[in-house]
C-alpha cells in the first residue's frame, strides 16, 4: 500500500499544475511570448538534457551538487538542464558560428535544480526568456530591460521594480581589496546575503585600506533612484568599476526613450545569480513572491567557452513565480474559456452540428452527454467550477436553455429547424 501511495504521488520539489490554474499558467506564456515576437525574437527549442559539460563549472552556473545528472548507455555523464543560456550559448557557438549580425533568440522550457526544499521552492520551474547575442551595447541592454517592462505589464502586473547593478562595480571593490579568491568569494556571499557585518568582520581581519572598508560601508546605501549612481561614481576605485556606473546611467538615459524608467531602481551590491555574467545584472521584484521573477544580465564571456567569441544578454521570467504572484495579487487572467453543451443521446446529432458551428468561429466548445437521471445542476455546477463561458443546455423539440456563466442569467430559445 506505501508502494502504491508513493507512486500515486510526485517526489519533493515537484507538482501537478491542472485545470483553471494550468490555463492561467499558459496564457501566462502566451502574453510574455507576444512581447518577446514583437521586439523581433525568435523562438528556438534546446534539449532538456544535455552532456554535463555544457554545466560544468568552468562555465559558472550551479554548483555540481544540485545538478540532477545520470548516464546513457555509453557510460556519459548527462544532466536535467539548471539553466537554459548555456545551452543557448552552446547552439549559438556551433549554429550559428559564422553569423555575424546580431541574433535575437526566445524559448520557454522547464529547468531543474536538486537544492534543498525550503519555504515551498519547487525543483521544476518553467523559464521564459530571451537572449540577444552577437551585441555589447547600451542600446542591447537598455532594449532587453524594456523588453522585461513590457512583458510585465502586458500580464497586467503594475506593482514591480527591476533592480539593475554592473558586475564590474563589485568587482572593482573587490580588487581594491587585494584579497585572494577564496576571501573574496566569501565577500560575495555575505554581500549576497546582505550580511555586511559580516563583511566589515573580514575587512579588518584582513587589515584593508581604510578608504577601502568606507567605500564597502557604504555600499547598503547604493539603492535606490538613478541618483545613486553619483554617489556610486565618487567611490568607484578602478576604471572599470567608473566605466560600469557611467554605462549604467546611459543605460537609464535610453530607459526614458522607452517611457518605462519608473519602474527600474538601481542597486550596487548585486553581482548576478550566476558567475557567468560579466556586466549589467538585473532581477524583477513583485509582490506575493519570495524571489525575483525575472533574472539576467550580460554574458559577454559564455559562448567562447563554446567556441565562439561574441557578447550578449539575455533573461529568463520564472513563469511559475510571476503566475502565484498574480494569482497572490488578485490581478485577473484572461483565458480562453470553453462554452457547454449538454445533450442527450436524442440531441447527440443536433449537438454535434451545433459544436462544429461553434468551433469554426474559434470558440472553444466542450460536449457533455447527460443521463435521465442527471439533473442539472450538475453540469452548472460543473461550468462554474471550470469557468466555462456558458452552457447550452439541450432539451427535446429543439428548445435550448442558455446560461450565461459571466452575468447568470437563463433564458429559454427555440432553435430553428
Amino acid at each position: 500500500m506505501k508502494e502504491l501511495e508513493q507512486k500515486l504521488h510526485t517526489p519533493e520539489g515537484v507538482r501537478d499544475i491542472y485545470n483553471t490554474e494550468c490555463r492561467k499558467k499558459l496564457a501566462v506564456q502566451e502574453k510574455l511570448h507576444e512581447i518577446l515576437h514583437l521586439y523581433g525574437y525568435q523562438d528556438i527549442q534546446t534539449p532538456t538534457f544535455e552532456y554535463f559539460d555544457v554545466f560544468r563549472k568552468e562555465i559558472g552556473t550551479i554548483a555540481s551538487k544540485e545538478l540532477y545528472k545520470f548516464f546513457d548507455r555509453e557510460g556519459n555523464t548527462l544532466v536535467l538542464r539548471p539553466d537554459i543560456t548555456p545551452s543557448i550559448a552552446r547552439v549559438a557557438a556551433t549554429l550559428f558560428e559564422e553569423e555575424d549580425s546580431p541574433i535575437r533568440l526566445c524559448y520557454v522550457g522547464n529547468t531543474f535544480i536538486n537544492h534543498s526544499s525550503y519555504q515551498g521552492r519547487l525543483k521544476e520551474n518553467t523559464q521564459l526568456g530571451a537572449e540577444l547575442i552577437g551585441v555589447d551595447s547600451i542600446e542591447a541592454d537598455a532594449e532587453m530591460l524594456a523588453m522585461v517592462v513590457d512583458g510585465l505589464k502586458n500580464v497586467g502586473l503594475t506593482e514591480f521594480q527591476v533592480n539593475i547593478g554592473h558586475v564590474d562595480f563589485i568587482r572593482g571593490l573587490m580588487e581594491a581589496t587585494g584579497l585572494g579568491e577564496e576571501v573574496t568569494e566569501e565577500l560575495h556571499t555575505l554581500i549576497t546575503n546582505r550580511n555586511y557585518f559580516g563583511v566589515e568582520e573580514i575587512l579588518d581581519k584582513e587589515g584593508t585600506a581604510e578608504d577601502v572598508k568606507a567605500a564597502f560601508r557604504i555600499l547598503p546605501e547604493l539603492i535606490g533612484g538613478v541618483d545613486v549612481l553619483e554617489r556610486a561614481g565618487k567611490i568607484a576605485p578602478t576604471a572599470d568599476a567608473k566605466a560600469a556606473i557611467a554605462r549604467l546611467l546611459r543605460i537609464y538615459q535610453i530607459l526614458i526613450h522607452y517611457g518605462v524608467e519608473q519602474h527600474f531602481s538601481f542597486d550596487l551590491s548585486m553581482s548576478g545569480s550566476y558567475m557567468y555574467y560579466t556586466g549589467v545584472v538585473f532581477r524583477a521584484y513583485t509582490y506575493g513572491t519570495g524571489d525575483a521573477v525575472v533574472r539576467g544580465g550580460r554574458y559577454d564571456q559564455l559562448l567562447e567557452k563554446f567556441g565562439k567569441n561574441t557578447p550578449s544578454i539575455g533573461f529568463a521570467i520564472i513563469v511559475d513565480e510571476l503566475t502565484s504572484a498574480l494569482s497572490r495579487q488578485k490581478v485577473s487572467i484572461e483565458t480562453r474559456r470553453s462554452n457547454l453543451i449538454v445533450y442527450t443521446e436524442s440531441t447527440l446529432r443536433w449537438a454535434i452540428s451545433l459544436a462544429k458551428e461553434f468551433r469554426s468561429k474559434g470558440h472553444y466548445t466542450e460536449l457533455l452527454k447527460r443521463e435521465a437521471s442527471d439533473e442539472k445542476a450538475k453540469f452548472m455546477e460543473y461550468g462554474k467550477r471550470t469557468q466555462a463561458v456558458s452552457m447550452l443546455y439541450l432539451l427535446e423539440d429543439r428548445i435550448i436553455e442558455m446560461v450565461d456563466f459571466k452575468t447568470g442569467k437563463e433564458k429559454k430559445v427555440r432553435a430553428g429547424r
